[in-house]
This record gives structure tokens, sequence and C-alpha cells, in this order.
């Protein structure tokens, strides 16, 4: 596949605060990525440094092969919707997708409509009186009508209800499987975009702790349910990111791809096993990785 973005050795400094550590990583062309983790994760900074809106302290970015910054050329071949997105105050959503029309070379305005209506949007309003949910919607519809060969969405639908999320989910599947292009979207609700991605970038703490195939991801760990001392004795050995128990009953996430023999051997002992949900292992690997960061801490302090 053609790589679309290549991160070499990023970092960004504020002060004494290091909001990304030293990542490096790659995006292939047509293809949709989450991009996942915490609050405060560097999620945002990325994608602000990919897309020219903020500065790198070292390392290396080259988007289409070329650095982005003061990049015409570049810059109006990528979308960047972010949840805090600006606009004048006398501004309508009208004018938001004129001006949109005018950057964005392939710009769908047959397609900016249909989400218009689709959004009940109230085009004829002050952008600055629309209520959360139709604010999300203008920066949702412009990321989509834009149609950028590059398409950053950070947390765009906050405020929309379920009826217009799911409307989102929708409209960007049928539009991605007619248009191909890359898009990177950010989200805590991960069960809900999960089956929109094809690949996860999971950052926490500003470094990278994922980089995969989405289904590759969801084989990468198990939950083990039963007998403490059964669990114990098969999960001994293992690396194991999270545990429950209560009374004589365990259930403990392990990471690794079960073999089938492994399947036969806990079926044998009584003990269930069930698939880990891609929340549920981004959450339990962010969780386990802090964990083992704060005991290195704690350790280097002794």
């Amino acid at each position: 596949m053609t790589s679309v973005i290549e991160v070499q050795n990023l970092t960004k400094r504020y002060r004494e605060t290091v909001a990304v550590d030293d990542v490096s990583f790659e995006i292939q062309k047509d293809t949709i990525y989450g991009l996942l983790g915490r609050n405060g994760a560097g999620k945002t900074t990325i994608m602000s440094i990919l897309t020219a809106q903020n500065f790198a302290t070292s390392g290396d970015v080259r988007i289409f092969g070329e650095d982005p910054y003061e990049n015409a050329g570049v810059l109006q071949r990528m979308c960047f919707v972010r949840e805090s997105q600006k606009y004048p105050d006398d501004a309508l959503p009208k004018h938001a997708f004129d001006t949109a029309r005018l950057f964005f070379p392939n710009w769908d305005q047959d397609f900016a409509e249909r989400l218009i209506e689709d959004f009940q949007l109230p085009v004829k309003t002050r952008i600055k009186k629309l209520s959360r949910g139709q604010l999300s919607a203008v920066g949702v519809i412009i990321g989509l009508a834009a149609r950028a060969e590059i398409t950053f969405f950070d947390e765009p639908y906050l405020g929309l209800d379920a009826v217009a999320r799911q409307i989102f989910y929708d409209r960007l599947l049928e539009d991605y499987a007619a248009h191909p292009r890359t898009v990177i979207l950010s989200s805590h609700l991960i069960d809900e975009v999960s089956n929109l991605l094809e690949r996860v970038l999971v950052i926490d703490r500003g470094r990278i702790v994922m980089d995969e195939d989405t289904d590759v991801a969801r084989s990468r760990a198990a939950n083990i349910v039963g007998d403490s001392a059964a669990v114990e004795a098969f999960v001994a050995g293992r690396e194991v990111i999270h545990r429950e128990t209560l009374g004589r009953v365990s259930s403990v996430t392990v990471l690794g791809t079960l073999t089938a023999s492994e399947r036969a051997q806990l079926a044998a002992a009584g003990l269930d096993v069930g698939p880990v949900s891609l929340q549920q292992l981004i959450v339990r690997i962010t969780q386990h990785a802090a964990g083992t960061a704060a005991a290195i801490d704690e350790g280097a302090l002794r």
C-alpha cells in the first residue's frame, strides 16, 4: 500500500510537559483509521501537527512526501474537523459551506445539501446561536462533503444525539465506498465506531502503544472466566492486563492469540473463554501501560 503520511520521531513539548513522545508511524492511502486514547494522550496534538496548525519540537512529518507547513498544495488535500472549531460571530452555516467549497477542490455541493437535510441543520441561523449538536453537524458536513484525500475528524460529533451519530457513520461509510480516501477518526466512543475502523493507532501518555489492523487487534486478547485456581494455573506465565475475582471465580484478560489446543485445554478445565471488545482491549492496555509506568517510576525512586 501507499503511505500518504509518514511520521518519524515526532516530539512535542509544552515547557515541562511532553505531549507527544518520539512517535513514528505511517498512514496508508484509502484507509479508515482510529486514533484512539484517553483525554490528554496526545491525539489532538498529533493531528494539529500533521495539518500544520501546530509545530513539532522535533521529528519529521511528511504528507504526500512533502513538508505540510506553508504548503498550500498539500493543505488543500487535507481537511481537519475539530470540535473546537471557531467561526466569525456573524457567520451562518451557509458561509462556512461556501468557504469550504472554494477551498476544497473535491467539494460536492449536492452531497452537502443532502447532509444538511439529513441533520436538519438550520442554515439561516447564526453559527454562534446553534446548539452544540448543530455546531458539530456543521463540521461533519464539511468533513464529508469536502472529500479531501485525507480527512481528520477530532471528536466531531460531540453533542450529536444517537440518531445523528448513526447518520454520520452511515454517510461516511457510503461515501467512502464510492469515493475512497484516508480518514483519521479520533473518538472516545470506541465500541460505537469500531466497525468503521480498518486500522487503529492507540496513543497513551504521548506514545504509540498499538498500531495494528482492527481485526488483528481484536484477536490480541481473550477473557478467561471460571474457578480461580484453574484460571490462575492457565494464565501463569502469560501477560495479564486485567484481573477481577469474586469469591472463587476469577475473570482474567490475557494478551495473545489462543491456539486451538489451548482452547481445548480451557474447555477441558471447565473454563469459559470470550472475546474482548476493541474498547475493552484499549482500556485494559492503557490501564496496564499506566500501571507499568507507575511501577517503573516508583522503582526508580527507591
